[in-house]
């Protein structure tokens, strides 16, 4: 009896274990993605070469919708990506255009408009979206332009692209929109 009531113990927790496992939320319909500077996938990057910084975001999809002006509204602050805030991290000093920005980890947000995006580097860190954003916690803000892209993008995404020694520029795609943001290091 004493090991009959022992397997009947363990048969209902490994039930119950079992039962909680299947209760795992879905994939992200909007996946995690990361985007290195110099980029980590880069044929000409050098063994031993570091990091001068790292955007972690989240890729939403176009799904045939209309993007600007519409899901993500002109001259309103937007995540920058999809659930969490994209955030930002330096390892080094950087300069975007004329403004220095000191290492350190950032929430990037920014306000899309029909001709160029306004780039917000925030002190405030941990955000889901952009719905407690406070303009008193911007570190810095700084224009990219925009140009159309030559082919559609999908899901949104950010990429680097060295242009000279100590010099880049960053990427924002989606739809038929590219901003971009060169820096300095």
């Amino acid at each position: 009896m004493k090991n009959l009531s022992s397997i009947l113990s363990i048969l209902i927790l490994s039930s119950a274990f079992t039962l909680n496992a299947q209760t795992f939320r879905a994939a992200d319909k909007s996946p995690m993605d990361q985007a290195y500077f110099p980029d980590n996938f880069a044929h000409d990057r050098k063994d031993g070469e570091k990091a001068i910084m790292r955007v972690t975001y989240s890729r939403p999809a176009k799904n045939g919708r209309t993007v600007f002006g519409k899901l993500v509204a002109f001259d309103e602050v937007w995540r920058t990506g999809a659930n969490e805030a994209t955030e930002i991290k330096l390892y080094q000093d950087v300069m975007f255009g004329d403004k220095k920005l000191a290492a350190g980890t950032y929430t990037l947000f920014s306000i899309p408009s029909a001709n160029e995006w306004t780039i917000i580097f925030s002190s405030d860190l941990d955000y889901w979206g952009s719905y407690s954003y406070k303009e008193s916690n911007d570190v810095l803000r700084v224009k990219a332009k925009t140009t159309e892209g030559k082919k559609e993008v999908e899901n949104f995404a950010i990429q680097f692209e060295g242009i000279g020694k100590n010099s880049g520029v960053m990427r924002f795609a989606w739809d038929k929109v590219v901003a971009e943001l060169p820096f300095t290091f």
